[in-house]
């Protein structure tokens, strides 16, 4: 049994989706604290532009809280939204999949939603249904028990699922919470993402990785899935 487990972050990344396309089940950490640095792909992404990249970001209220992804709320006091449907369309309208995606990219978008979690998880499963992966999804927050920490949680989340393998990201983010060690007396197999980024047809110059996923599915339609 191959588990991942990853923060639901906003419009995620090709390596994300590639981890949970190698996976038996990914778990969404839903219930683990919302990062506190600027460096964290939580609440925002990188789309391409005629002119480099832009961020998307979505504004929170209480980040400085220490509060999870599903308990952390959205600001929804300036029309963020508008803004963020505003520049895909602007930079993505000419793109040649761009109409088969974007009505139900700003439906999802336009809705209101509880936590942060909601909504990048409803965005996630959305691209997941797109890019015919379909791995078992399954949320922390029903597994684990709330007086768990980021660590401790893995490791229950592990046994309860009786994994055998666990994909982990190989950025410093993801190392802080993995002890090798405690892996193999557990008879886990740990398996280190090192996620070579594809390149794919892209609008605008020289082609720049690390875009959020609507600048691969926007490009190159149902051959997306191939390319993850």
């Amino acid at each position: 049994m191959t588990i991942s487990i990853h923060q639901p972050n906003y419009l995620p990344w090709l390596g994300f989706f590639n981890k949970v396309k190698l996976s038996d089940v990914f778990v969404i950490f839903d219930d683990v604290q919302f990062p506190r640095g600027k460096k964290h792909f939580g609440h925002r992404n990188k789309i391409k532009t005629n002119n480099g990249d832009i961020w998307l970001t979505v504004p929170l209220i209480g980040k400085s809280e220490l509060k999870s992804f599903n308990t952390i709320s959205i600001n929804y006091e300036n029309d963020w939204r508008k803004k963020h449907l505003s520049l895909i369309e602007n930079f993505y309208k000419k793109s040649p999949y761009y109409s088969d995606y974007y009505p139900s990219i700003c439906n999802i978008i336009k809705a209101n939603y509880n936590s942060l979690h909601e909504l990048n998880t409803k965005l996630i499963l959305y691209f997941l249904q797109e890019l015919k992966i379909d791995t078992k999804i399954l949320l922390s927050s029903d597994i684990c028990p709330p007086d768990l920490n980021g660590g401790s949680k893995i490791d229950f989340i592990l046994d309860e699922l009786k994994a055998t393998n666990y994909i982990s990201g190989s950025g410093p983010g993801s190392k802080r919470y993995i002890n090798e060690e405690n892996f193999k007396q557990r008879n886990i197999n740990l398996i280190w993402q090192e996620y070579k980024h594809p390149v794919y047809n892209q609008q605008y110059n020289d082609f720049l990785p690390y875009m959020a996923i609507i600048d691969l599915l926007f490009n190159e339609g149902p051959n997306s899935k191939n390319i993850i």
